[in-house]
């Protein structure tokens, strides 16, 4: 792989701490999946939690989704559908994930893109869920 300058000190520290993600590294990263799911994947899926919020509300706008009109359970079962059949929506929301990687974090994440774009896409889909009335929101908020 080419060279290239990545800010990890400075991602790194845009990150906020989760509690589960608490526990140091070892000083050579995250050695299992799982160390990364909890050390590197939660953080940074919080941090873009606005960013995935709004683009999952654009891809709802745009497929004319009724989220704003049904109950919260439907929107729950229509918000995991869209992130389970929209390729687009799946590679963007991956991409918003991807793109706060340190160096390091990157190597480890190609190595086993696979098993972490479905665990990131499983976050990814129950965070959009629990928080599908902010979704609505920023529908009624980006129609007015």
């Amino acid at each position: 792989m080419a060279d290239f300058f990545r800010p990890d000190d400075d991602l790194r520290a845009l990150r906020p701490v989760v509690t589960a993600a608490s526990s140091p590294l070892p000083a050579t990263g995250p050695t299992t999946v799982a160390d990364f799911l909890h050390t590197v994947l939660r953080p940074v899926l919080k941090l873009q939690n606005p960013v995935l919020l709004a683009v999952v509300a654009d891809f709802v706008a745009d497929h004319h989704m009724p989220l704003t009109r049904v109950a919260p359970a439907d929107q729950e079962r229509l918000l995991a559908g869209l992130l389970a059949r929209n390729t687009k929506l799946r590679y963007t929301v991956i991409g918003l994930v991807v793109g706060a990687f340190t160096t390091g974090e990157l190597a480890f994440y190609r190595q086993h893109r696979p098993e972490l774009n479905r665990r990131l896409l499983e976050l990814a889909t129950r965070r959009v869920q629990d928080q599908a009335s902010t979704v609505g929101e920023l529908l009624t908020s980006a129609a007015a």
